[in-house]
């Protein structure tokens, strides 16, 4: 009787080791945000996102998300998409990057269940801003993780969170712009 839990233990482990892994985020707060300038698209628009640009507005919520059209991806970016204007409210801009899917990401950026245009979304060929901010897959280092940063407008990390669960970033992601914007001039 217990040879059958054995084989199912074993393969249930065999099955996870398999599955790919996010890397922890290095990037602790307080850190200074690599710069980046990367090929992006809103509502089907081409244009070239710069952090630096971006920066000069207000906060920036960066994350990092594996694939465009995917279930997991889907579900963040339409939270991100319903939950843009309380981003404005704060003075933050949102911007998604992905090493997958790229050449779908005009369609994605414009998808009505998506980012249904609200936001931009960024092309990171090869995962190189990935590789910078280290928010890749452990397993599969050419891919995106998701990861999600706020970046305050001195250009340092003021928040990070890793997770492949799709589920609280854009929460944990809003509570810290919120937190961010109510902290006193001289806290910035």
């Amino acid at each position: 009787m217990r040879q059958p839990l054995t084989r199912l233990a074993a393969a249930v482990l065999a099955t996870a080791a398999l599955l790919p892994i996010s890397a922890s985020a290095a990037l602790k707060p307080g850190t200074p945000a690599p710069a980046f300038s990367a090929p992006a698209f809103l509502a089907g628009k081409a244009f070239t996102f710069t952090l630096k640009d971006a920066l000069q507005k207000g906060p920036v919520v960066l994350y990092f998300f594996p694939a465009a059209f995917t279930p997991g991806c889907n579900a963040e970016a339409a939270a991100f998409s319903q939950a843009i204007d309380k981003f404005k409210a704060q003075g933050a801009s949102v911007i998604g990057i992905t090493a997958g899917n790229t050449e779908r990401l005009a369609e994605f950026s414009k998808d009505t269940e998506k980012c249904a245009g609200k936001f931009p979304v960024a092309a990171d060929d090869g995962a190189r801003i990935a590789k910078s901010f280290d928010a890749t897959l452990m397993l599969k280092p050419d891919m995106s993780s998701r990861t999600s940063y706020v970046i305050a407008r001195d250009g340092r990390i003021a928040f990070v969170h890793d997770d492949l669960n799709p589920n609280k970033h854009v929460k944990l992601a809003l509570d810290a712009v919120t937190a961010l914007a109510n902290k006193p001039a001289s806290a910035h």
